[in-house]
């Protein structure tokens, strides 16, 4: 039996392991996790499920049902086993319909999440889920890592029940171990994406940001490169600059970057890093801002997408820029009207100036394209239009290349994240016309505002680059009740598409 750890918030260490027992019901753990499916007469055991039952009489799912248990996605219950199990607990987590071929890892991933989140404070659990090969055994692996993560540094008082300090994943399929590896891998990556964006900006300014992208990132095996304030300025960085001028806390550009010998691909990720968001002199009103922790979400899931490549070790070249600034209003800071010019040389207006993101935006956009890559991806907690379109689960991606497009959205699919492609509009760009610049930061009209920025941003993608833009200003910071293995607060949103994106590269 081999064992891989993943290190969540606040030093907890939840260790993964890998059995492949068939006999769940003399497993020695603290709690066992069972699935159950809906069925016409009521809740019907899942694989993995079948042993159990028949240790407790045959009476499973008609405990279930006297106890208003259907099997829906989402359900939970705890029974205590009274001897018939080694485990004295027994968590059953509903799985919805029985499927008619193969379970969507989705499901097993909430599942999982579900269950170890419902079992904080159990030092041990075991998962007997449906992980019938290895891709769906690190779904299990991964949804129950997430599902267990919590963020504590800052509590003091009250009692907090700790996270599941060991799981086990019961599965004897092929190939299982690489997949609880892989997993492992990419909840760290997640449970640090999460971390930072659940810190106070009073502890995570540009500066901050970018040394632990720099300790982090070369301890995982990448270059990093940092660029201050006056090396900003006198490369020509106007965006970042002018976004980060309001501020006591300077902006920082981090160019993060891996190299495998074998590469055929490069790929580059540009990440929206602004590490609080008042909105600048263009004030955001009070009831908007209180998040705007969350707005740098996208350089965290850059930051967390190439540690996670390195650490995986694909056969990809990668590049990651991480575009840190503070938009804060001050006598120093831009005004509605003033001019900059961007590192791609263009000018522009800045109508708006909490329309910020789309000008750090477009300076690692075209930073990027020096280093003539494959394709640019951009994400970004861009415009509250994308939460008017799409909700809070879903993230929006533009490009100028439709199978690119389809391609990210795939990608997203493939690792439970829920993604749209959406189009770019020819008909916006004029409104984006300005008299006195090459271009203005801000359409006119407020319809289509999510269409509007990506449009903007395409305009500083350098020529014969594919490139596409990942706006999931909802689906980076969980506002509502945890769900699956989403937390309240940060959700690490994007970092598995990325990931799932250089493997595609790297194939």
């Amino acid at each position: 039996m081999r064992t891989a750890k993943a290190r969540l918030a606040s030093g907890d260490v939840t260790t993964v392991r890998l059995n492949s027992t068939d006999n769940a019901v003399s497993f020695d753990t603290d709690a066992l996790v069972v699935g159950v499916h809906t069925g016409p007469d009521g809740p019907r055991p899942a694989p993995g499920a079948e042993s159990v039952d028949e240790a407790l009489g045959g009476r499973l799912a008609a405990t279930l049902d006297a106890m208003g248990v259907k099997g829906k996605p989402g359900e939970i219950a705890k029974l205590p086993t009274f001897g018939a199990l080694t485990a004295p607990l027994l968590a059953v987590v509903g799985l919805g319909d029985a499927p008619e071929g193969d379970y969507d890892p989705e499901t097993l991933r909430r599942a999982a999440g579900n269950a170890t989140r419902a079992l904080a404070g159990t030092a041990r659990v075991a998962l007997a889920l449906p992980a019938t090969d290895a891709e769906r055994v690190g779904a299990v692996a991964l949804g129950g890592l997430l599902g267990a993560y919590s963020f504590t540094p800052y509590r003091t008082t009250g009692e907090q029940a700790a996270p599941v300090a060991e799981l086990t994943v019961l599965s004897g399929a092929d190939g299982a171990q690489a997949a609880i590896e892989r997993a492992t891998t990419v909840a760290e990556s997640v449970s640090l994406v999460r971390d930072l964006v659940n810190t106070p900006p009073s502890d995570l300014w540009p500066a901050r940001f970018a040394e632990i992208a720099e300790q982090t990132g070369s301890k995982a095996g990448l270059s990093v490169e940092v660029l201050d304030e006056k090396a900003l300025k006198e490369q020509g960085f106007g965006g970042i600059v002018a976004v980060g001028q309001g501020s006591v806390n300077p902006p920082r550009l981090v160019r993060l970057a891996y190299s495998h010998p074998e590469a055929a691909k490069t790929i580059a990720f540009v990440g929206k890093g602004i590490t609080f968001d008042s909105g600048g002199l263009s004030l955001k009103p009070a009831a908007a801002m209180d998040w705007m922790k969350s707005d740098m979400g996208g350089a965290g899931a850059v930051f967390g997408a190439l540690v996670a490549i390195a650490r995986l070790g694909l056969k990809v070249n990668a590049v990651g820029y991480l575009c840190l600034a503070e938009n804060m209003p001050s006598g120093t800071a831009q005004r509605p009207s003033d001019v900059f010019t961007s590192y791609a040389g263009k000018t522009v207006e800045v109508l708006d100036t909490d329309a910020e993101g789309r000008l750090v935006l477009i300076d690692g956009i075209a930073r990027a394209g020096q280093d003539n890559p494959d394709v640019i991806v951009d994400i970004a907690t861009l415009t509250g239009a994308q939460i008017v379109a799409l909700g809070w689960r879903t993230a929006g991606v533009m490009a100028n290349d439709d199978e690119l497009r389809e391609e990210v959205v795939q990608a997203a699919g493939e690792q439970g994240e829920a993604a749209w492609g959406m189009p770019l509009p020819e008909e916006l760009r004029k409104g984006l016309d300005s008299p006195i610049a090459d271009i203005a930061n801000l359409h006119p009209e407020r319809f289509g505002g999510m269409l509007t920025a990506a449009v903007f941003l395409r305009e500083f993608v350098p020529d014969g680059i594919r490139w596409a833009h990942i706006d999931m200003a909802g689906p980076a910071f969980n506002k509502g009740e945890p769900h699956g293995y989403t937390p309240k607060g940060g959700t690490g949103a994007i970092t598995r598409t990325l990931v799932g994106l250089a493997e595609r590269y790297a194939s």
